[in-house]
This record gives C-alpha cells, sequence and structure tokens, in this order.
C-alpha cells in the first residue's frame, strides 16, 4: 500500500515543528501531541463510551444471565440495552484505525528517508515542500541517541541485537497506558464464566492478553523500526493515557497506584 499522500504530509508537518525547536526528537513529540489535540473529538467520545459501558457492567451481567441460554435473545437484548443508554461498543474503532493508519504511514515516510549509508537530510529535502527545506545538516539525534536507526544494543556473544532503554520504556509505558484503559477486563472475565458458550470466554481472554501482547510487540517490531518511530509510538501512548486519567481517573491501574500509595 503506498502512503506517501499521508506520510508526505506528516513529515512536513514534522519538518515545521523541527524548524520550530531544532530538535527531531522534540518535533515528533509535538507533533504527537498535535495529532492527539486534533483527533480528541473523536477520541474523547470514545473514552467516554468505555466508561459508560464500566458504569452499566451490573445491567449486562444480568443481561447475560437472563437470556444465558438463548444466544440469540442475549445479543438482541444487548443491542437494545445499547440502544436505550446510547452506548455504541464500535465507537472506539475510528481513533485506533487512525493512529495506525499514521503509525503505518510514518513508519513507510521514516523508512524511504532513513536509509543506511545514504544523506539523509538530502532524502527529507526531496519530500519537503520548498519553504519547509533544511538548510545544513539534519539533527538526527535526539538524547545522544540517532533517530534514523532502530534502538538496538548488541551484546557480546548473542547471536541477536536486544531492546534498547528507549524500547524498554516505550513498551512500559504502552502497557501502563493499555492497563488504564482497560478496567473492566476482570468484570468481563467474571461475566464470561457465568454465561454458556466459549464466545465470551475467548473474547474476555484475548482481551486480557492484548495488555501484554501488544508492548510485546512493540519490543520484537521495534528492533527494526527507526528510533523516531518508537519516540512517536512512546509519545503516543503517554498522551493517551492521559487523556484516558481526565475521563476516568487510573482505571486498571488503580489497584496498583493504591499499592504504591499504601508502600
Amino acid at each position: 500500500m503506498n502512503l506517501n499522500f499521508i506520510s508526505q504530509p506528516l513529515l512536513n508537518l514534522i519538518a515545521v515543528f523541527y524548524h520550530v525547536f531544532g530538535d527531531l526528537g522534540v518535533a515528533i513529540i509535538v507533533f504527537t501531541l498535535f495529532i492527539r489535540l486534533v483527533l480528541t473529538p473523536l477520541v474523547l467520545p470514545s473514552m467516554k463510551m468505555m466508561q459508560k459501558m464500566k458504569q452499566y457492567g451490573s445491567e449486562l451481567e444480568k443481561i447475560k444471565q437472563k437470556h444465558k441460554g438463548d444466544k440469540q435473545k442475549q445479543m438482541q437484548a444487548q443491542r437494545d440495552f445499547y440502544k436505550e443508554k446510547g452506548i455504541n461498543p464500535v465507537s472506539g474503532c475510528l481513533p485506533q484505525i487512525i493512529n495506525m493508519v499514521i503509525l503505518i504511514a510514518l513508519f513507510s515516510g521514516f523508512n524511504s528517508v532513513f536509509r543506511q549509508g545514504e544523506d539523509v537530510t538530502a532524502n527529507l529535502n526531496r519530500i519537503l515542500y520548498p519553504a519547509l527545506k533544511i538548510q545544513g545538516q539534519l539533527n538526527q539525534y535526539f538524547l545522544g541517541h540517532d533517530l534514523t536507526r532502530p534502538d538496538t544494543v548488541s551484546v557480546s556473544g548473542l547471536p541477536f541485537a536486544i531492546p534498547g532503554l528507549f524500547l524498554i520504556v516505550v513498551a512500559f509505558v504502552q502497557f501502563l497506558s493499555s492497563k488504564m484503559m482497560m478496567p473492566n477486563v476482570e468484570v468481563a472475565e467474571k461475566v464470561a464464566k457465568k454465561t454458556e458458550g466459549e464466545a465470551d470466554d475467548i473474547a474476555a481472554s484475548m482481551q486480557k492478553q492484548m495488555i501484554y501482547m501488544f508492548p510485546l510487540m512493540t519490543l520484537i517490531i521495534g528492533l527494526k523500526f527507526p528510533l523516531g518511530v518508537v519516540v512517536f509510538w512512546g509519545a503516543q501512548s503517554l498522551f493517551q493515557g492521559i487523556q484516558q486519567y481526565f475521563v476516568s481517573g487510573w482505571g486498571g491501574l488503580t489497584p496498583l497506584v493504591r499499592k504504591f500509595v499504601r508502600s
């Protein structure tokens, strides 16, 4: 899939922030904050919808119990309940799809610019608008790390590289953000265990596994991503967690926060 029509404007927007701050890493972080603010009209309703679904968790459990012997009636009752309460279970899909498209477009754009052995500044200038072209040499380092290369560490004796500090921190931030956004996982598991059939059990199990799978996938895939993409993904997870906090507090992190405060 050719995403140049998306990646080129995004890279030009990053260049705008680069000219303002003179630091590519800071430019990527500010760019991420800008994108989150632009997507706020889409993101906040989906976050509030998740909170609403948690609020009505006990009533949804009663519906499942009432029609546990008839899956079709159960699904229809759930649809009617969602309609009555103004809940759209798939409302959170659009922001996630947009975020994924931006991530893929950035990876495609960075991959075309950050080529080993080539002049990064010249490659970038080829896709920048005339007014945004970089004069001199691009400052491609952030906190001493080259943003055009994967964040990996070579260890003597190992035939493969391991994730660097940035990549580990990003995966951890993503885990915290995902955990915060899924406060109803345990509730969903309890409900699934009380209903007949395996569909609910599988869905609840997958939901729980994703909390751990996404950070793990970030570590593995990030071994090949330029660090610039990793910085974007980490900033994206951080700002997402901050937005979620103002909507529903600590969410799934509440037990961990309470334990930390008590200690």
